[in-house]
């Protein structure tokens, strides 16, 4: 038939890498090329390539620096103390049912506070049981609802 067995199964040539290596030889003396003149300029594009790289992560570092400092500015710094009713933000964001209602919920108390800045709360529900669970405590804003229903009340008093 004329055809090696790897061209009767694939249906193409096969070349050994020898090939393969003779033909690049041939081509680079075809074309006149130094292989010195190559190697160095090969080697140039490779230092090239890694200050690109060295260069794009520091860029992408300041660039990560700026958007944490724009970002911490903002944090609001509120410490907490065990015991002190808090409410807590809820981030489910609900477009239209219920549009007016506010996004605090219920009074929590501190169980514990963390250095990291979680606080761990405290909830107990209708049936008397006790939840309790870890959150952020940049998700907390103190509870005033008694000081303010305290100082309602001494303000009727005052006022005859």
């Amino acid at each position: 038939m004329g055809l090696s067995p790897f061209q009767f199964v694939y249906g193409k040539a096969c070349h050994f890498p020898v090939e393969m290596e003779h033909k690049a030889l041939w081509a680079l003396k075809f074309l006149n090329f130094h292989p010195n003149e190559t190697q160095s300029k090969r080697r140039n594009q490779l230092l090239e390539l890694e200050e690109m790289r060295l260069h794009a992560y520091d860029s992408s570092r300041s660039y990560k620096d700026k958007v944490k400092f724009y970002h911490d500015r903002k944090l609001i710094k509120r410490t907490f103390h065990p015991g002190e009713l808090v409410l807590l933000f809820n981030s489910r964001l609900k477009l239209f049912p219920e549009k007016l209602k506010s996004k605090w919920s219920d009074p929590f108390v501190i169980k514990s506070v963390f250095q990291n800045g979680a606080v761990e709360l405290e909830h107990s529900n209708e049936d008397n049981q006790q939840r309790s669970w870890i959150v952020n405590g940049q998700r907390l804003k103190h509870y005033l609802g008694r000081d303010v229903e305290k100082f309602a009340s001494e303000m009727m008093l005052v006022d005859p």
